[in-house]
């Protein structure tokens, strides 16, 4: 299924160009800003300004954090006839710091409240303990020696997440705080545990985070060890996404965390849940493969399983550190998913 088509012209020249789209008022009272990812700006993440009728602000993942972040914001406010002191909620839709990372320095510039889902705040809890358990990971993945020392620090240091304590929690079907404003959350998990969206019915918009983008398939797990299997997770939340959607001029306007803003979610989602089937395919594939490739194959390692799909851009020993670690991961979780986790030998 072909990418949906950009909503903003300005956003989508911007990803083509790879600059920094300037600040566009999306709807009455709705503006989506852009900051860095880090010193890239290609990739660069999108926060929402959402206004009340009391004329206070909620700022929606307030990015990377920097010595720009709070005044690229202020100079935002300025240009909508707004000032800090407006601002009396920042929304995180998850952890990560493209989103979460500026949050700290909002809060102290603005006095605003910080809020997220309560499964975010408890990874953020345990993030060292998170990290530390990437040798067993590793371990149960079987991965060549060599190549052992680079996973484990490189998932681990790729877990570590910021230092954030939230003052509102908040679980599905909340409301937010915002006056004369309904903004549902809706909880997503599978991204991160605590991932959540954000939903403005009157004025037909969802804020989707990483959990629904227009062309990037959102990795999985990423938010800190969970029990249950983040791929199971994603697909719940995806297919969760459909019923919001309504055909023609009632369509919800995505309003993403990368990229640009684009209209069929429904679309969008079922065709991110039809990619992650066919990459359980293609690793169960693998996996019956091994066990007809005779001796020594009955119980092959998660390693072995991922150097046998065909998926891979470039092939599983392309890859490298951070990224050779979540493709592992992944071939983990869709074997599991898809009923054959006992069939793994466990390192």
């Amino acid at each position: 299924m072909p990418a949906p088509a950009p909503i903003s012209p300005v956003q989508a020249e911007a990803l083509r160009t790879r600059t920094l789209p300037p600040l566009e008022e999306v709807r009455h009272g709705v503006w989506s800003l852009s900051s860095t990812v880090g010193d890239r700006v290609e990739g660069h993440s999108f926060s929402y300004l959402i206004e009340g009728s009391d004329g206070s602000l909620a700022l929606i993942d307030p990015g990377w954090a920097g010595p720009d972040a709070v005044p690229r914001l202020e100079a935002a406010l300025r240009s909508v006839d707004h000032e800090l002191s407006d601002l009396t909620l920042v929304v995180v839709t998850h952890l990560h710091l493209d989103h979460l990372g500026a949050a700290d320095d909002v809060r102290r510039a603005s006095g605003a409240r910080v809020a997220m889902h309560a499964l975010e705040a408890a990874a953020l809890d345990r993030r060292a303990a998170d990290g530390a358990a990437a040798d067993a990971d590793v371990a149960r993945w079987g991965a060549p020696r060599e190549l052992t020392e680079a996973l484990v620090a490189s998932w681990g240091s790729g877990r570590a997440l910021p230092a954030v304590t939230p003052d509102l929690l908040l679980a599905d079907g909340d409301e937010l705080p915002v006056a004369g404003r309904r903004l549902r959350v809706v909880h997503t998990p599978g991204h991160t545990a605590g991932h959540l969206c954000v939903v403005e019915p009157e004025q037909r918009l969802v804020f989707t985070g990483d959990h629904v983008l227009p062309t990037i398939n959102p990795g999985i797990g990423l938010g800190g060890r969970t029990a249950s299997n983040p791929l199971d997770d994603h697909l719940a939340s995806l297919r969760a996404m459909v019923p919001l959607d309504r055909p023609g001029a009632d369509a919800l306007e995505v309003c993403p965390g990368h990229e640009y803003r684009f209209v069929g979610l429904a679309e969008r989602a079922e065709a991110l849940v039809a990619h992650r089937a066919d990459r359980t395919l293609d690793a169960v594939t693998a996996l019956d493969a091994l066990h007809a490739g005779g001796a020594g194959a009955a119980s092959p390692t998660v390693f072995e399983v991922a150097e046998h799909m065909t998926g891979w851009r470039g092939g599983l020993r392309s890859m490298t550190g951070f990224v050779l670690a979540s493709a592992l991961a992944q071939t983990e979780w869709h074997l599991r998913s898809a009923g054959r986790g006992d069939e793994l030998a466990t390192g």
